[in-house]
């Protein structure tokens, strides 16, 4: 199956589960009358509104290279992950103000209806779920070098933490009596305080790639191992790296024997290439300019 068919499977299995945790939360947190589970509703709403947009973006990440696209696609894959971004925020964003206001009502004297036990169930069930499409799609998202599929999965993990927070708050709120449904309201601000911290990461990693960041140190410094494991090449310079999607783009300077033919200048080049896609990606893009060494006087 290939790499976009993989995307397409695992992210349509997490829209499926997402559909049906949405649509059973509003059910319970209408009925239960938990301003938590409604909040955490709204979250599964949005984890289905992501799912949606990893299944457009990839499409397009997929596509070769093309006149207006030398490098391919691949920034696209990024661009999804900065919207799942995004999407969190605003969900995050949502879920503070419904809690706030009534967390500010229960201030002014008014009294919170107590949450159902419907309620309770949601948010148990929805920690399963939620925590298993976790496990599953982080796991395919490694496994197909996708940011936008691990982005996802931690979309479903930012659920099963917000319906713990629900559960705990639902919960509490049920056992401990009417003097304390206030802690309904408190457990949505506090989840979505998490989430807020959640969606800051994915919109870090995803800003840095859409603004040409290099490659982390320790992954250069094996750049360059690579590069002088060859008994010929000296001195590696100019080493400029990014990401494009899941793949990488590698240029650097190496220095060899200036009286050297130029077929082997040439050879060594491409054996070079060669290592550096098998260690990352066939798809890797590598430029590499070479100089003579300089002589010294």
């Amino acid at each position: 199956m290939s790499r976009e068919r993989e995307i397409y499977k695992v992210t349509l299995v997490g829209s499926v589960g997402n559909i049906a945790l949405m649509t059973f939360k509003f059910i319970a947190g209408t009925i239960g009358h938990s301003a938590a589970m409604i909040a955490d509703a709204t979250h599964s709403m949005s984890d289905f509104i992501t799912d949606m947009m990893v299944l457009a973006f990839v499409n397009i990440s997929a596509k070769p290279q093309d006149k207006s696209h030398d490098y391919g696609h691949g920034k696209f894959e990024t661009l999804a992950t900065f919207f799942v971004g995004l999407a969190l925020v605003a969900a995050a964003t949502g879920i503070i103000v419904s809690g706030g206001i009534k967390l500010a009502d229960w201030i002014n004297g008014k009294e919170l209806e107590a949450p159902g036990k419907l309620a309770l169930w949601a948010a148990l069930i929805s920690i399963v779920v939620k925590e298993g499409l976790f496990q599953y799609t982080v796991r395919k998202g490694k496994h197909l070098d996708s940011q936008a599929v691990i982005a996802n999965a931690w979309h479903h993990r930012s659920d099963a933490l917000s319906s713990i927070g629900a559960a705990i708050g639902i919960g509490g709120a049920i056992l401990l009596g009417d003097r304390w449904t206030v802690l309904d309201p408190i457990a949505s601000i506090v989840v979505g305080a998490m989430l807020v911290k959640v969606a800051v990461d994915l919109l870090k990693s995803s800003v840095n790639e859409l603004t040409e960041c290099s490659l982390p140190e320790e992954t250069e410094h094996e750049i360059e191992e690579i590069l002088t494991s060859f008994p010929d090449v000296q001195d590696p310079h100019n080493l400029c790296t990014r990401r494009i999607g899941n793949r990488i783009a590698i240029e650097a300077h190496i220095r060899m024997d200036g009286n050297l033919p130029l077929n082997t200048v040439h050879a060594r080049a491409t054996d070079i290439e060669h290592r550096l896609k098998e260690r990352f990606g066939a798809e890797t893009h590598v430029t590499l300019h070479t100089e003579p060494i300089k002589e010294t006087i």
